[in-house]
């Protein structure tokens, strides 16, 4: 248990007020007792650090995490703030960007989200989580078995047009190196006539918590998949590259699509298990990234905020069989 303070509010997750001139000092100072507390509530929002820039950002994040990752098969533009931290994804700002694991489509994900808020929007923006053991307790069982049994595969096409290019996810122009790369984390390629990238990945839905022995709900099947889309946005998308190109999408880990109501299943009960408290100037938030989904929500005004991954995790920590390596 942590002895740092608490403030605990239905609706919302635990808020710690202090008081510092140097953020880097006060979280090295209490780094235990607040790693302690996001274990013990799956994440925390410190208020009064005061963090101001990239910098302050950058320093609390080292002295968080063990290890900070590089971004890799990221699905939006970031923009680089010094080594391996980064500003949050470039998203349409009246769009939501729905519950979701960070890079939980990836054979090495983050353990820890550090998310450092430099300015707080005019209204909304607010960084909302959800505890992946109670959505997985309260999803229809018959659709936990399914996606326990096959998992879910990602579809993607990288084009410089939608989303990112491939060699800004895949931080290389090198062909070859994007192959290796995909080789060794088990994604199918095709390199497409016109230069750009298809790739099919298969993951698993439902991992064991490497700390805990906890089981989540741990994917990104609803936030990617074409029904999450704005429809005006989805159609635009289908003529534009056609059905099968789409940036990407979500599959059953069979292959078999989705369908609108499974997607809006999945997101009402993220809706239900919710927790919300509006972003301040210098606010920090840290979030155990297997046990707790999170969002963006639409917003207006000048958001700032600043993005450190850490302490990877390996797929095969978590307890799941190795349906990735199965054939698509």
């Amino acid at each position: 248990m942590s002895d740092l303070d608490f403030a605990l509010a239905e609706g919302a997750p635990p808020v710690l007020r202090v008081t510092t001139e140097s953020p880097r000092q006060w979280v090295s100072k209490h780094r235990e007792r607040l790693r302690a507390a996001v274990d013990e509530h799956g994440a925390v929002l410190v208020r009064g650090l005061g963090i101001r820039d990239a910098a302050q950002a950058a320093g609390v994040s080292r002295a968080l995490a063990a290890e900070l990752l590089p971004e890799r098969e990221g699905f939006a533009p970031r923009d680089g703030h010094g080594d391996r931290v980064y500003s949050s994804s470039k998203w349409p700002r009246d769009q939501p960007m729905c519950m979701h694991h960070e890079l939980s489509y990836a054979m090495e994900f983050p353990g820890l989200m550090i998310l450092s808020c430099l300015r707080a929007p005019s209204s909304g923006g607010v960084t909302a989580l959800a505890d992946a053991r109670a959505v997985l307790r309260d999803l229809p069982g018959d659709l936990v078995a399914r996606f326990e049994r096959e998992g879910w595969q990602l579809l993607r096409s990288y084009n410089p047009l939608v989303g990112v290019a491939w060699t800004e996810a895949f931080g290389t122009t090198d062909r070859a190196e994007v192959e290796r790369y995909c080789s060794d984390n088990h994604i199918r390629f095709q390199w497409t006539a016109d230069g750009g990238l298809r790739t099919r990945q298969r993951r698993p839905a439902v991992v064991t918590h490497p700390v805990t022995g906890e089981r989540c709900w741990f994917n990104q099947i609803a936030f990617l998949n074409e029904w999450t889309m704005e429809a005006s946005v989805r159609e635009f998308l289908k003529s534009e590259f056609g059905p099968d190109s789409l940036p990407f999408t979500t599959l059953f880990g069979d292959g078999e699509p989705l369908d609108e109501e499974i997607v809006e299943q999945i997101n009402d009960v993220y809706d239900r298990h919710t927790l919300r408290e509006p972003w301040q100037d210098g606010d920090l938030m840290v979030v155990d990234n297997v046990r707790t989904a999170h969002n963006r929500e639409p917003y207006t005004g000048d958001r700032q905020v600043v993005v450190a991954m850490g302490d990877p995790i390996r797929l095969d920590k978590c307890d799941v069989s190795r349906i990735w390596e199965a054939e698509l």
